[in-house]
Order: C-alpha cells, then sequence, then structure tokens
C-alpha cells in the first residue's frame, strides 16, 4: 500500500505542477490580450475561449493534491470538536465523509467517461469558427482522471487516519 499511496502522490503533485504551469500560461494569454488590445487594436481573438478552457484545467488539476494534503475547503468545527471529544466518532466521521466523497468522484467519473468518448470520436470543438476552436476532448479527459485520482487519494484517507486533528496532512509538498 506504500508504494501505491507514493505513486499515486506523485501523480498529485505532478498533475498540481501542470495545474500551475496552465495559471503560468493563462497570465501569458491575459496580458498579451491586454497589450495586444491596448497597444495595437488587435486583442487575440480566442482570450475568453482559452480563459474557459484553462479554469477548468486549473481546477481539476490541482484538485486531487488539494485532497492529498487535507486542504479541502470544508466546514470542520464539528467535525473537529468531536475529534476531540470522542475521538473514535470523530475518525468515524471523517471517514464517513471520505468515503462519501469518493463516492461522489466516481459518480463524476462514470458521468464524464461518456462524454469523453464522445468528443473523442466526434472530434467536437467549442470556441467560434474561423476565430478560435479547440477540441473538447482534453477537458473531458482531464476531468475523469482527476476524478479517479481523487477517488483514490480520498480512500486512502479512509485507511490512513490516525486520530489527530489533521489525519489527512502530509510533509511536503
Amino acid at each position: 500500500m506504500s508504494l501505491f499511496s507514493k505513486i499515486a502522490s506523485d501523480v498529485a503533485m505532478a498533475a498540481n505542477a501542470a495545474g500551475t504551469f496552465v495559471v503560468i500560461a493563462l497570465i501569458a494569454v491575459v496580458n498579451y490580450d491586454i497589450i495586444a488590445r491596448g497597444i495595437f487594436s488587435k486583442p487575440f481573438l480566442g482570450a475568453v475561449e482559452v480563459v474557459q478552457f484553462s479554469m477548468v484545467l486549473i481546477v481539476f488539476l490541482q484538485l486531487p493534491d488539494v485532497i492529498r494534503v487535507g486542504r479541502l475547503t470544508r466546514s470542520d468545527g464539528f467535525l473537529m470538536l468531536m475529534r476531540r471529544r470522542k475521538p473514535p466518532v470523530g475518525r468515524a466521521m471523517s471517514r464517513i465523509i471520505d468515503a462519501v466523497s469518493a463516492l461522489f468522484m466516481v459518480l463524476v467519473a462514470v458521468a464524464i467517461w461518456p462524454e469523453f468518448l464522445e468528443m473523442w470520436e466526434t472530434k467536437d470543438f467549442f470556441g467560434v469558427p474561423g476565430v478560435f476552436t479547440a477540441p473538447w476532448w482534453p477537458v473531458k479527459l482531464v476531468i475523469f482522471l482527476s476524478a479517479c485520482l481523487c477517488t483514490v487519494h480520498f480512500i486512502l484517507h479512509i485507511f490512513s487516519q490516525t486520530g489527530d486533528d489533521a489525519p489527512h496532512q502530509e510533509s511536503g509538498s
């Protein structure tokens, strides 16, 4: 299980790094559009489409690592209170939350897979034809793979909880 956990962690960190590169590319596109629009009156015509495409990529590339390190935004007040007052109940509740979260990610993966296959086969594009278009399938694939990796990390959390106030925290990153 340790090797599997290490591989899942490494993949999540690599996806997070890829998401960071998408952020940098997005900054470059937006800055280019601003400069081209302001100085040359020639905006980058695909800027809106690139921003839409990039936002989905950023979220889903970085989500598995956020889950891995236990930084997913949620309200933990009651859960932390239970961990302090009744540690076994708090751990059980945390495992249940992780199990439900894993199930939700499985549902996302199952729902997006047929969409990915359809986009792959039809070569469906988004954007404005003749101005800027990009294929949908890479976004659908990233969502699918991210949901699968998120599921893995939620399951790893279920089996690795120790009972402290931050059972998902790992050193590094």
